[in-house]
């Protein structure tokens, strides 16, 4: 199968067996899914992932909105940006360029332009 299909089923595995799935084994999983244009899927393992109290950091909030620039969630990616700042988690450079890069795909300048905006005056 495909690296996608293998995270998912590790994940599933790990769950069958009790094992405790930590945000590095959520944030691999999430990567493969996206990076496998299966976004949707991405994102389930991350509500999955909040549902579950594991916390999360920078590079699960990356893959999330990541996963949200392959669906063209433009909107939503830049939520949760904004969700990542409200939950105290460092914003990253790669989830900012991800959320722009989504805003840019999608022929929305203006917020594109907003989230530099707030790149710049963070100093990120």
């Amino acid at each position: 199968g495909s690296e996608w299909e293998k995270a998912v089923h590790l994940l599933s595995v790990m769950a069958q067996n009790k094992a405790e799935s930590d945000r590095i084994t959520f944030s691999a999983a999430m990567s493969a899914c996206a990076k496998g244009g299966e976004w949707q899927t991405a994102l389930q393992i991350f509500r999955v992932m909040v549902q579950g109290s594991v916390e999360s950091d920078t590079i699960t909030y990356g893959a999330a909105i990541s996963a949200y620039e392959a669906g063209g969630e433009w909107r939503r990616a830049s939520q949760l940006l904004s969700v990542m700042a409200q939950s105290n988690v460092q914003c990253s450079t790669i989830a900012f360029n991800a959320a722009i890069s989504v805003c840019e795909k999608g022929s929305e300048w203006e917020p594109a332009l907003q989230l530099f905006s707030t790149m710049v005056q963070k100093q990120i």
